[in-house]
């Protein structure tokens, strides 16, 4: 039997952000979402907490002829992390590696353009980074996109899911600095299944719920609440 511990995933944002509270209004914070899936969850979170609110891209890398077995993932800014067993098993060459992690950077640059035009990826450098997607279930996205983030030396990085696999949560508990998951069975069979609605998120939707999201800060910002590298953050085309 199907599980529907969320309506949606705007209802388990909010619910999500009820567990966040403690970050409510505060000017060093940014909610980061992975899209696209993780883009409807962090704008209800993002909202709540009265937040600014970005994305960073991630892309899984899928083993050629089984593209739906990862074999890593890349992030914004080139970070890649593989799944050290999957290419030790399946023997799969450095150079097939790099041919993958290639045309998937193209991709993460053509989201960039698509998602933001010409506005500049927000400011992560000192900040509170609350990382966000609707669930997590091996972790190979999520572990790119912390291992990218560390790069830019955020002052704190916090992963928040409605939903995980437990054993992928106790892997990624230590290399942030806080874990939030509201569920996390120890079968998660698929992020899907928790979820009463879960249809796939559209580039459109990605980029009108950036859109209104910076509509919304700039207001905010206009109203003499601004934070830490304000003219980074993503503001209306």
């Amino acid at each position: 039997m199907k599980v529907q511990a969320f309506r949606d995933r705007t209802e388990a944002g909010q619910r999500l952000a009820r567990r966040l509270a403690a970050y409510a209004y505060r000017p060093e914070v940014l909610v980061l979402a992975l899209p696209r899936g993780g883009v409807p969850v962090a704008f209800a979170v993002a909202r709540a907490l009265h937040v600014p609110l970005d994305v960073l891209i991630v892309r899984k890398l899928g083993v050629p002829g089984y593209e739906e077995l990862a074999m890593g993932a890349i992030a914004s800014g080139g970070e890649r992390v593989l799944n050290e067993s999957v290419v030790r098993t399946l023997h799969i060459p450095e150079a097939v590696i790099n041919q993958v992690a290639a045309r998937e950077q193209d991709e993460v640059q053509r989201r960039e353009r698509l998602y933001r035009a010409d506005r500049p990826a927000s400011e992560v450098r000192g900040r509170t980074i609350i990382l966000v997607d609707d669930g997590m279930a091996t972790g190979a996205t999520m572990r790119a996109a912390v291992a990218a983030l560390r790069q830019r030396q955020p002052a704190r990085l916090v992963i928040a899911v409605p939903v995980a696999a437990s054993a992928t949560c106790e892997e990624l508990a230590s290399e942030v600095d806080e874990l939030v998951c509201l569920i996390r069975p120890k079968t998660l069979f698929a992020v899907g299944f928790w979820y009463e609605h879960f249809t796939q998120t559209t580039d459109e939707q990605v980029r009108d719920l950036l859109g209104q999201a910076a509509h919304e800060w700039m207001r905010h910002a206009g109203r003499g609440e601004k934070t830490p590298g304000q003219s980074a953050v993503v503001s209306p085309s």
